[in-house]
């Protein structure tokens, strides 16, 4: 692209249909029309962001490199906020022009949560298994007699 246009969030917003189809992700307009049909999630998930800002979208999914890849192929330009306009979702990363990188593996605090609800349910079935098996034993005592 030799010249980068620069697009507003109204402008934006005039192009919201699956024929013509533009998001905005992290300050960067891109013309995602032709990949309506191709994105792996459905085209509902595109419509549904189309014509704003789909930067928190696109990042809570957690796309891949490759996923990024095909955005960059799709830029139209730029971003122009206008005064009312809403700030971005994450003001660090579009001012920068950097993208943020969200990790999708969990935390230390949610790993050991994990391993030690796993501890308890092996635990509650260990107990609920003795006395399965003591009731078991009880009732067949008391049968014999």
């Amino acid at each position: 692209m030799s010249e980068t246009q620069e697009l507003t969030l109204s402008d934006v917003a005039e192009h919201n249909s699956k024929k013509d189809l533009y998001i905005v992700v992290h300050d960067k307009v891109y013309d995602a029309t032709a990949f309506v049909d191709e994105h792996p999630g459905g085209e509902e998930v595109l419509l549904d962001v189309g014509g704003q800002d789909a930067t928190e979208a696109f990042e809570d999914v957690g796309h891949s490199d490759e996923a990024r890849q095909i955005l960059d192929g799709m830029e139209k330009g730029k971003l122009k906020r206008m005064p009312g306009d809403p700030s971005p979702p994450d003001s660090t990363s579009a001012s920068t022009g950097t993208q943020s990188t969200t990790t999708t593996s969990p935390s230390s605090s949610d790993s050991s949560m994990s391993i030690a609800f796993y501890a308890l349910v092996l635990l509650g079935g260990a107990l609920a298994f003795g006395a399965y098996k003591y009731l078991q034993a009880k009732s067949a005592g008391e049968s014999s007699k």
